[in-house]
């Protein structure tokens, strides 16, 4: 019996879903099946069948090719397009060897598809983000972090070097900048904000594919260091991999960034965030020039008669409130140390502790 085509292919497509949410922060099912339809958006029949065979190792394309069962002529270009397209990740080795990796959907795919925005890609997002259905999800660490910005960090605090940004940017040699796709997608919809566009750094290897791709341009350190001024400048949160590698640092609005927006709904956001950092509100140090009610992507101060008050629960530790109170009201000081945690030394060792918690929760079979 002939079996229909259309049903073969949605099966591939479900088997893709699958394997996505097993990567980190997976791809939750959709009330509606939207997700299916973001995937067939994305990915051909052929590369959805072909992307169930990578996993967070880099391998070469002849295992790739092996393990799904064809010819290494037919897969090699397919994963060299599937990279080209922000389907993958691709790699070289020091002798120039390509190797292929799977990647999670985000921090991933979606980062990656900022040069290939169009209305229907936005639409069949807003479907499958409107209508996930909501579940329980394993308790692991997250992907980003947030540091504060350069001038909120007193000598006292003796701030490691990926708790700091110039300490981050001064362990690589590598550097891009690329466009935020969040900022990117909310004006395509109709709103957004003025904060610069072009203001996700990205370093070694990850700059290196970014730039080879299309994706970002080549900077120097200087314009790095200048990038992250303006970013103090438009009231942005620096957020980067949650690794003491640093491959990227993200310049976060409230208004825009998902990481942020999802922060917002937490009860307690505090107690979501990976920083090293909160906030001290010495009241009556305070001038009440309400300059840091507008510094502050996260609502932690609000103003109390002609002073501010600031809620530690809401607090992320990014700083901006402090580097510009000219009453030194705010300050900088580390959590508790039961409320800090090392991060992972790798972006590579971050996704496979939480693929790990999502497979382990997920159960025998998965």
């Amino acid at each position: 019996m002939v079996r229909d085509p259309m049903a073969m292919n949605e099966e591939v497509y479900r088997r893709l879903a699958g394997h996505l949410d097993r990567l980190p922060d997976g791809l939750q099912p959709s009330e509606t099946g939207a997700e299916l339809r973001l995937l067939q958006h994305l990915f051909t029949p052929q590369e959805a069948e072909l992307a169930v065979h990578l996993s967070l190792d880099r391998e070469e394309a002849s295992a790739i090719a092996e393990r799904a069962g064809l010819p290494l002529a037919e897969v090699e270009p397919r994963l060299r397009e599937m990279a080209d397209k922000g389907l993958i990740f691709t790699t070289r080795t020091t002798r120039g060897d390509a190797r292929y990796q799977a990647l999670p959907f985000v921090v991933g795919i979606y980062e990656f598809q900022v040069n290939r925005l169009t209305g229907d890609f936005l639409k069949l997002l807003g479907d499958y983000w409107s209508t996930i259905r909501p579940g329980p999800r394993p308790r692991t660490i997250p992907q980003m972090r947030t540091i504060p910005i350069g001038r909120s960090i007193e000598a006292r605090l003796e701030a490691l070097p990926y708790e700091q940004a110039a300490g981050i940017v001064d362990t690589n040699t590598q550097y891009a900048v690329a466009p935020c796709i969040c900022r990117r997608t909310a004006k395509m919809a109709g709103g957004g904000c003025d904060a610069p566009e072009e203001s996700c750094l990205v370093f070694g290897e990850f700059a290196d594919y970014y730039v080879q791709s299309g994706r970002a341009r080549a900077i120097d350190r200087d314009e790095v260091m200048a990038i992250l001024a303006r970013a103090d400048s438009a009231n942005l949160v620096l957020q980067p991999s949650n690794s003491r590698d640093g491959v990227f640092i993200c310049c976060c609005c409230g208004c825009c960034c998902g990481v942020l927006r999802g922060l917002q709904r937490h009860p307690r956001p505090a107690e979501a965030v990976a920083s090293a950092f909160t906030t001290e509100l010495e009241p009556d140090a305070c001038q009440g020039c309400l300059v840091c009610l507008a510094r502050c992507q996260m609502r932690a101060l609000t103003r109390a008669g002609d002073r501010v008050a600031l809620n530690a629960d809401w607090c992320i530790g990014c700083g901006l409130c402090v580097s510009t109170c000219p009453g030194g009201a705010l300050r900088l000081v580390r959590r508790p140390v039961g409320e800090r945690t090392l991060p992972p030394p790798t972006m590579h060792e971050t996704w496979r502790i939480i693929a790990r918690a999502q497979t382990e929760a997920a159960g025998p079979g998965s």
